[in-house]
């Protein structure tokens, strides 16, 4: 073939980005890795380990340690030796350690980048450019927080040992936004990687310790669920940290009630899109491609619902399916791609089948006609147009490349349907009038909202969610305060337990009074009976009854509601 024929098709050939570092990195540790506790590699107590695969060949990258009890009791002890003498040094000082390994990070940013593609599978282009860039950035930004601690925090102290838990969607950048401010602030760790994407972080805990990162103050236990439950029950943690699905979300939230444990959540989204009639077409195409297919829609922010009106929902439809035809899906480390692989054999299934499940609901489905590797855990983009808004796929997080579409009339109607979500984590509004987009973005339940743009993110602005999204925030100042205590806490001491007083009856107890009221409830501005008509007693410590409450049920706090 000659030149001008390239010059003539302007196709892509391979750029492969060369993995010898990343190779020779796991052959100097025999592609075998313990536990990092109290500032050393050591193997699990228990002996046991399991195997870590790379998505895109599924051939194995290395043994990993299987968290035990034991392990957390170990990494917990040293996390909690460490603390006091971390919290004392100035704040300076840590913003020293800080600075230190954010140039660790920039130093290494292609070996890390290397890692992330292939442990994870996403493109190298979007570890090299967007994930490492951004971590260093968090560890620059919280390093201001250490220096500004005691001015800025000055009624406030370390939480103290903090049990992190990461997600596998962004190993290392979920790394930077949860060990950059609890290090700043005076916090030790016991961080657990997940299971699928664990590299980043043993490698991240080899550099700080080359950095000089003092033994204990971050502890790297990796494991499958039962690790992290070990870390999140165990008693001399003080706050946990997750980002993951709504459903374990949900199990920790249970398990951490009633402990005292600080807590905070990000959890999944299943984030609107909504463009409309004056937007820029063209701009909002590139928007949709940003919001859904980057690192294979494995976004919790992801703009998976796509919400279009009416007069413009036919031109932007094909437009985005012409784009969709250029997308390329490739090998991660291959410079010239936009999509790599699915993280894994049982994330891929999932998609296959709710996409499945979608058609089966009457879903029009559309899929980029273009060459997918062979091996390995790849899918192609697909878009599920003219969806039910209660439809699967149009309420569930598929977390994967499928984006489903829908039109609206009015920008009420484009406000009820995107607001018609158990999730809260962002929104997208497209329009060339600022004026709308900015009174539809502040009608939007959604901890983020982003205007003519997507998926921006930046280590002075605080990240979270509403609703099943979760609560806390990671990033600037706001994020600051979930590594923090009140001091007029520190020396609060617990509740003396007491015995629930029991009725003692009397003669005339029961006598009707003098005004004979029945227990009511007060919902939407007005005394309501209670919907099962039943009533509870009121006793004072000494047990007497001194009255009588409505007792609601489920129907009354929905009307509350």
């Amino acid at each position: 073939m000659s030149v001008a024929n390239y010059f003539d098709e302007m196709s892509y050939g391979p750029a492969p980005e060369a993995d010898t570092e990343a190779r020779d990195w796991l052959k100097r540790h025999g592609a075998s890795f313990g536990h990092f506790i109290n500032g050393e590699f050591r193997p699990s107590a228990s002996g046991k380990t399991f195997t870590t695969h790379e998505p895109a060949t599924g051939a194995e990258l290395a043994k990993l340690a299987a968290g035990t009890a034991e392990d957390v009791d170990a990494a917990v002890s040293a996390a909690r030796k460490a603390q006091a003498a971390w919290a004392k040094l100035s704040g300076h000082q840590r913003a020293r350690h800080l600075y230190a390994l954010a140039r660790m990070i920039q130093r290494h940013a292609r070996l890390l980048a290397v890692v992330e593609a292939i442990d994870n599978g996403k493109p190298i282009r979007e570890t090299r450019d967007i994930d490492i860039p951004l971590a260093a950035r968090h560890f620059y930004h919280h390093a201001g927080w250490a220096q500004l601690m005691e001015t800025e925090f000055a009624d406030h102290q370390p939480v103290g040992v903090v049990g992190q838990i990461i997600p596998w969607n962004f190993p290392f950048l979920m790394l930077a936004w949860k060990v950059a401010p609890a290090l700043a602030l005076g916090n030790t760790i016991v961080l657990k990687p997940a299971e699928f994407t664990s590299l980043t972080a043993l490698l991240f805990a080899e550099l700080a310790s080359a950095a000089g990162l003092p033994p204990g103050v971050i502890n790297i236990v990796t494991g499958e669920g039962e690790t992290g439950a070990l870390v999140v029950d165990h008693a001399g943690i003080d706050k946990i940290a997750f980002t993951g699905s709504t459903e374990v979300g949900r199990i920790i939230r249970e398990k951490t009630a009633g402990s005292g444990k600080s807590l905070t959540l990000e959890l999944g989204g299943k984030s609107p899109f909504i463009v409309f009639d004056d937007a820029d077409i063209d701009g909002a195409v590139e928007g949709v491609v940003d919001a859904i297919w980057f690192n294979q829609g494995q976004v919790c922010c992801a703009g998976s619902r796509i919400l279009v009106q009416e007069g413009v929902a036919e031109k932007f439809l094909a437009r985005l399916k012409r784009r969709m035809q250029t997308l390329r899906v490739g090998h991660p480390l291959d410079k010239c791609i936009d999509m790599g692989a699915i993280v894994a054999p049982v994330q891929l299934q999932r998609i296959e089948n709710l996409v499945k499940q979608g058609v089966a609901d009457g879903a029009e489905l559309f899929q980029s006609e273009i060459e997918v590797p062979k091996n390995g855990c790849f899918f192609r983009p697909t878009l599920l147009a003219n969806v039910q808004p209660t439809s699967v796929v149009a309420t569930e997080e598929i977390f994967g490349p499928v984006a489903v579409s829908m039109t609206f009339r009015t920008p009420e109607e484009a406000v009820q349907l995107a607001n018609h979500t158990r999730y809260g984590l962002a929104a997208s509004v497209w329009s060339e009038t600022i004026g709308l987009a900015l009174h539809v973005a502040a009608r939007l339940q959604a901890g983020v909202v982003w205007v003519n743009a997507t998926n921006l993110f930046d280590a002075s602005a605080g990240f979270g969610g509403k609703k099943e999204s979760g609560f806390g925030r990671e990033g600037g100042r706001e994020g600051a305060y979930e590594y923090l205590k009140p001091k007029a806490w520190a020396n609060a001491k617990p509740r003396a337990d007491y015995a629930v007083p029991q009725l003692k009856t009397t003669p005339g107890d029961f006598a009707a009074p003098l005004i004979d009221r029945t227990a009511k409830l007060y919902i939407g501005g007005k005394q309501a009976r209670p919907d099962g008509n039943y009533s509870r007693p009121i006793l004072s410590p000494k047990g007497k009854l001194i009255g009588e409450v409505g007792e609601g049920n489920r129907k009354d706090i929905r009307n509350a509601v």
